[in-house]
């Protein structure tokens, strides 16, 4: 029954893949690089913002990890195949024949969105990245490579991993700070390297 409504659904998003060139385009490219958006957005968040944004980017981070090992403990136990493996619908780009259910593309995506929008400084981000996640899941069941199941396995997943994460940020704090001292330290030698390579190229020019 559950397993009916599922490729029903399917059925009814994958319908149009292949229809119309424009669409697909559009389409495979949310269904594959969505991700990279999201870690763009991370990045300017990291740069661009202060300490209270870049522990709630690693605390996003930190989310993803653990949702994509609960996703990689799901398809050791429960083997589901994608809709291309089974001859169903319409794929639109190649991918590899594995697992599909819980949705790592997802659960990458809606991990770190939910993390955000747990916190007030970046909750309007984090409602953006929630729905560009969750167009980027239901690109990849246009595109036929995911079942919609797929995607709300992925939700519940995310769920899970970010609220695990919130419940013990405090004692994550260290971890944060760690990598900070890190970055700061790699930024100001980086700095350091790119100004004295200006300074000998001004020299020799």
């Amino acid at each position: 029954m559950i397993e009916q409504i599922n490729i029903t659904l399917f059925h009814i998003i994958n319908q149009y893949a292949g229809v119309n060139p424009s669409i697909d385009i559009i389409a495979v490219f949310m269904a594959q690089y969505m991700p990279v958006v999201i870690i763009l957005v991370l990045a300017y968040l990291w740069i661009k913002n202060g300490n209270k944004h870049r522990k709630i980017v690693l605390y996003g981070i930190y989310a993803s990890l653990i949702g994509l090992v609960i996703n990689l403990i799901i398809g050791l136990i429960y083997f589901h195949p994608r809709p291309f493996m089974i001859q169903m619908g319409t794929q639109l780009f190649h991918y590899p024949a594995e697992t599909s259910f819980p949705s790592d593309h997802t659960t990458f995506m809606i991990s770190i969105a939910l993390m955000l929008i747990y916190f007030k400084e970046t909750r309007m981000v984090g409602i953006v990245l929630f729905i560009l996640g969750l167009t980027g899941g239901l690109a990849r069941v246009f595109s036929g490579v995911h079942f919609p199941f797929d995607i709300l396995g992925a939700i519940v997943v995310s769920i899970f991993s970010s609220i695990l994460i919130y419940q013990f940020k405090d004692r994550l704090s260290p971890l944060n700070n760690v990598i900070t001292r890190i970055y700061i330290k790699l930024f100001i030698k980086i700095k350091i390297f790119f100004n004295n390579l200006l300074n000998i190229s001004g020299v020799l020019m």
